[in-house]
């Protein structure tokens, strides 16, 4: 590995691959991997199969399909109010990550530094490093996660360039508030930075709560990028139909680097997005619902067996302290429990940088109820004969 990137041959198999596989293993319910055991809505899916069959399957524009991209500025201007120009002001990825990849490679330059909010989307770290940005980190502190001016004062300098914003958060579901998108944009006005905002779960809101985006706030326009996904939406995360909309002066930098990445994504499957975005989102709104439902489910499951389970606002993903079960590090828990309980969860510490609590695992809710339901007994069952 001699003539390799440092970077990336000395990285590790991601923690999802390498829990994925024990699961199977072991036949284990598998609730490490955050993809929903049930595809989307079949009206998606022959949309994209007729599309396939009857063509054309040749490079779709780099920026998307002109109907897509005016069904997704179409989107953003229902559930938000933006306006976005479908020409300039959005491009369509192959997935939210290779949006995140194109817009950090796009807006990171070598020597700058990048703000980052802890623990955090296992992506955001590597790909702020390959563009040659030095990473700050504002950790957050369980049971709130609250985002603090403290915290925003200490991590942000004036060599502070880019902000990567996650709201729904993965992996602990919070959802942050006005105020605090408030706090972040006074910072980033201060400092004349950039937010890249990474929305893919803008849907999946429980309890009432608002998903306030960073781009709606006074100022925003001309300095957030806001990344969508597909996957999320409809719960076909194998598609890996993601996009990035925002000002024309931003977003041409995010094509600029997406267009040397993939270049264009598959064009049927852009056509099924285009018709899920256009007749099927009440799809969306009763899937938030039923995850609200799931994430009680599983929170009463864990808490019976002794998890001390944190508070879940947004997303598919409850996280939970195993402090008072066991002594182990979170990674050791969790493959333990997989081997013997035949239940996997993943451990947090992967989504920090160095110094990473180890007494958190997530656990994802985006499964059949009884799945839920199965998991649930095995842990009951597991605990009970361990005590």
């Amino acid at each position: 590995m001699a003539h390799a990137n440092p970077l990336f041959a000395d990285m590790g198999t991601t923690i999802f691959a390498v829990m994925s596989q024990l699961a199977a293993e072991h036949k284990a319910i598998n609730l490490g991997q955050g993809f929903p055991d049930e595809d989307g809505p079949l009206a998606v899916r022959e949309a994209a199969s007729r599309a396939l069959i009857e063509g054309p399957n040749q490079y779709a524009p780099m920026r998307g399909v002109p109907a897509l991209r005016q069904a997704i500025a179409a989107h953003a201007q229902r559930f938000h109010g933006f306006e976005f120009d479908p020409d300039t002001d959005v491009v369509v990825t192959s997935g939210g990550t290779e949006a995140l990849a194109a817009a950090i490679l796009g807006l990171a330059n070598p020597g700058n530094e990048a703000v980052l909010i802890e623990p955090a989307y296992d992506s955001y770290r590597p790909m702020l490093r390959a563009a040659g940005a030095a990473v700050r980190s504002i950790r957050l502190q369980p049971p709130d996660w609250r985002l603090t001016e403290e915290a925003l004062a200490a991590a942000f300098t004036p060599k502070t360039k880019v902000m990567v914003l996650n709201t729904p958060h993965n992996p602990v579901g919070r959802v942050f508030t006005r105020d605090e998108l408030m706090l972040v944009a006074r910072f980033l006005e201060r400092f004349d930075a950039v937010a890249i905002c990474d929305e893919v779960y803008e849907h999946l809101v429980f309890d009432g709560r608002e998903h306030v985006s960073l781009l709606s706030l006074p100022g925003m326009r001309e300095r957030v990028v806001r990344i969508g996904s597909a996957g999320k939406i409809f719960s076909l995360t194998g598609w890996k139909v993601g996009w990035a909309c925002g000002d024309a002066s931003l977003i041409r930098a995010v094509a600029n680097a997406h267009q040397f990445i993939t270049f264009a994504t598959s064009p049927a499957l852009q056509m099924g997005v285009l018709h899920g975005l256009t007749h099927e989102m009440e799809f969306t709104l009763g899937l938030t619902r039923a995850l609200q439902a799931k994430r009680d489910l599983l929170t009463n499951a864990l808490a019976k067996v002794g998890f001390k389970v944190l508070p879940c606002e947004g997303t598919y993903f409850l996280t939970a302290d195993i402090s008072g079960l066991t002594n182990e590090s979170d990674r050791a828990f969790s493959e333990r429990l997989t081997r013997e309980a035949r239940v996997t969860p993943v451990p947090l510490s992967v989504f920090y940088g160095p110094g990473a609590p180890e007494h958190l695992v997530r656990f994802a809710f985006c499964k059949k109820r009884e799945v839920l339901e199965d998991a649930g007994r095995r842990l009951e069952k597991h605990f009970a004969s361990a005590r």
